[in-house]
């Protein structure tokens, strides 16, 4: 097994206890701590860096072609009538708001159309668990692009150990990963981005555990999204307090009756300290474009390849068969859906969309009215969902169709296999955040914000970048 070696880091300290000295140096949280601290104060390769501004541009757009939605104006409302002192940006409003209140908007933001990117290794949306976090700690310290870009892949580095130490049992039994593994990666992006010491670190990340919740069983509600809030303002709340010295465990990770023992079991600490595929995790990020969930992607892709390879169009379909991974009958396996939420969450409408060649790239798609138009809905009644045994890749979906000419058709697709044409990724991320942003930016503002992330690791002041989120030019 390769594992981390890395450095310690921090200053020295002085605890109370050997024993507690020994768990900030020892056992799996303090590793992950290395592994993050090293990766954001090394030397990062170039397709590091590139992977993590596409990670930044994708979540831009996403977030700014969210700040219309229902879910986004019912928590500025409410945050709006709490009052707070101005601290930090929220996309698309002019207004400062606190720190842990920039962090919770924007993430919900970030995740209200559900478009947002996703690390399979986790289970988790891991851009929109931890940026908005990141940022509001970036823009308290004054930090660089550099600063932010070095923090928020050392915080993925630490979501993507932290999800494979609690495994894919902790998201079968109904916690969402991004809201969960996602909350201690806040902290630890944060953390960083606010310059904490390693025990401070691990204090946060203590506190950021024992706030963190998300249930699968709110998949298709506005909660979806609010998880993604919850996990960047209790990720912060977490950094912050530590900050000020406030204790918590430093080992919460693996100790007894903390997150792995009462979140999914033991924890595999085999798993979670394995050297990644590619120098870092961030590296195996997939990107979406289809404004649904990403476990229905690979029948949307399968299925408009049958479309495109044979001719196919509804009136000659006679039946559709999707082999998929058993975790999918509670991810996203809504068989009636009724509202625009809900259809991001089915596969079967997914896959009646991908034959009935409507553009699932657009987020409008998923509205009420075209979840129950009864074209569709016809089409959706076609399809049949097989889960499959355990031991089915979790990427893998298979589309039969049955003609009404009696032919037999299949197509197979995995979405688990990250992009390596980095180039190709570029433009296709490029186009998604223009797609999204222009409406809300212009054309020219737009523009300018993809350019700025472009050079992020150059920008000595972020003003600039929060200003154009802001939208202060209009």
């Amino acid at each position: 097994m390769g594992q981390y070696e890395g450095e310690k880091f921090g200053r020295s300290l002085d605890l109370d206890s050997k024993s507690e000295e020994m768990r900030v140096e020892t056992g799996v949280t303090a590793a992950i701590i290395r592994r993050a601290r090293s990766l954001a104060s090394g030397t990062l390769p170039p397709k590091v860096r590139l992977i993590a501004k596409h990670c930044l541009v994708d979540w831009c757009g996403v977030a700014l072609a969210g700040t219309d939605e229902p879910l986004v104006r019912i928590l500025t409302e409410m945050l709006l009538a709490e009052g707070c002192k101005p601290a930090a940006s929220v996309v698309g409003n002019q207004l400062k708001f606190s720190l842990r209140q920039a962090a919770l908007l924007n993430g919900a933001t970030g995740h209200a159309i559900d478009y947002d990117d996703v690390n399979m290794a986790a289970s988790a949306h891991i851009t929109a668990a931890i940026l908005p976090a990141t940022l509001a700690a970036s823009e308290m310290a004054g930090s660089s692009g550099d600063g932010l870009l070095r923090a928020f892949i050392g915080g993925y580095e630490a979501t993507v150990m932290i999800g494979r130490f609690l495994g894919r049992e902790h998201y079968d039994r109904g916690f969402h990963a991004t809201a969960t593994a996602g909350t201690c990666g806040a902290a630890a992006a944060s953390a960083l981005a606010l310059g904490l010491d390693t025990h401070e670190m691990a204090v946060a990340i203590g506190i950021a555990a024992t706030q963190a919740a998300g249930l699968k069983a709110q998949f298709g509600t506005m909660c979806k999204p609010f998880h993604a809030g919850k996990s960047n303002e209790n990720g912060l709340s977490g950094t912050l307090l530590a900050r000020r010295g406030f204790t918590g465990r430093t080992d919460i990770l693996e100790c007894v009756q903390g997150f792995a023992d009462t979140h999914g079991g033991a924890g595999n600490a085999e798993a979670a300290l394995a050297a990644p595929r590619s120098f870092a995790h961030i590296c195996d990020n997939l990107f979406k474009y289809s404004a649904a969930c990403y476990g229905t992607h690979g029948a949307i892709l399968a299925a408009g390849q049958l479309r495109r390879e044979h001719s196919l169009t509804p009136d000659i379909i006679g039946r559709v068969e999707l082999d998929v991974e058993p975790g999918a009958d509670r991810m996203c396996n809504i068989e009636v859906p009724l509202t625009g939420l809900e259809s991001k969450f089915s596969l079967r409408f997914n896959t009646a969309l991908a034959f009935a060649n409507e553009d699932t790239s657009s987020p409008a798609l998923y509205c009420d009215a075209i979840t129950r138009r009864q074209d569709l809905s016809d089409l959706r009644s076609r399809v049949v969902v097989n889960c499959m045994p355990p031991g089915w890749p979790n990427t893998l979906t298979e589309v039969r169709v049955q003609t009404t000419d009696g032919r037999w058709l299949k197509a197979r697709h995995d979405t688990g296999i990250p992009e390596e044409d980095l180039a190709q990724q570029a433009a296709r991320v490029r186009h998604k955040f223009l797609g999204l942003s222009t409406p809300v930016l212009g054309s020219s503002h737009a523009s300018a914000l993809h350019t700025m992330i472009e050079n992020i690791d150059r920008q000595e002041s972020l003003e600039p970048l929060f200003a154009l989120l802001r939208g202060e030019w209009r």
